[in-house]
């Protein structure tokens, strides 16, 4: 069985909405889309490479919908050479949705029920990464099927967006495994779920 790796990028008022771009989620009216991209540089992308050549974040990888439908929009037709189109392309794709119909368009997704959550990690045999995806980790966190968390932190508050933890979460203890400091302040944490 493998573990749920969820990766985030984080505000250090805990927002995760919207780090790569202005348009890339504006509900609730969210207006600091594109937050994360100033802090990005060589020691982040390294650390993502490695974690992806590593199979910790090279293996398959478990969407909601929302977070899908915007990669399936842009990844596939990625050919800049970067290292990560290749592998999400190739990676399986377990898609959380109540409303997605199959055939998914992208190459190796798999729709899935949110009642099938712990009956996929428990027949799959690699980590499986989690990326964005903030109202299926919240699922996730409920039925306390979080293994690790490698979380971006962010030297910025943002005062409002959807945050990672939210109110009425559940008490879960985790352990600091790993730490990497960026350039740009940015402190990239791994935290593996204490058992």
């Amino acid at each position: 069985m493998g573990r749920i790796i969820v990766i985030e990028n984080v505000s250090l008022d805990g927002v995760m909405q919207a780090p790569a771009g202005p348009q890339e989620d504006t509900r609730g009216g969210f207006a600091h889309g594109g937050w994360a991209a100033p802090y990005s540089d060589e020691v982040a992308m390294r650390e993502m490479s490695e974690g992806m050549a590593q199979g910790e974040q090279g293996g398959p990888l478990l969407f909601g919908r929302v977070t899908y439908r915007q990669f399936e929009g842009f990844w596939p037709k990625q050919t800049d050479g970067n290292p990560f189109t290749p592998v999400l392309n190739a990676a399986t794709k377990y898609v959380v949705s109540s409303t997605l119909t199959e055939p998914l368009t992208w190459e190796n997704s798999v729709l899935v029920r949110g009642g099938e959550l712990a009956a996929v990690k428990e027949r799959e045999p690699r980590d499986i990464g989690v990326l964005g995806s903030g109202e299926l980790v919240q699922t996730l966190l409920r039925l306390d099927l979080v293994d690790r968390f490698v979380l971006s932190i962010h030297p910025l508050v943002l005062g409002d967006g959807a945050r990672l933890f939210r109110d009425g979460a559940q008490l879960a203890p985790f352990e600091l495994v790993k730490s990497v400091p960026t350039t740009t302040g940015v402190i990239i944490a791994t935290y593996d779920r204490a058992r």
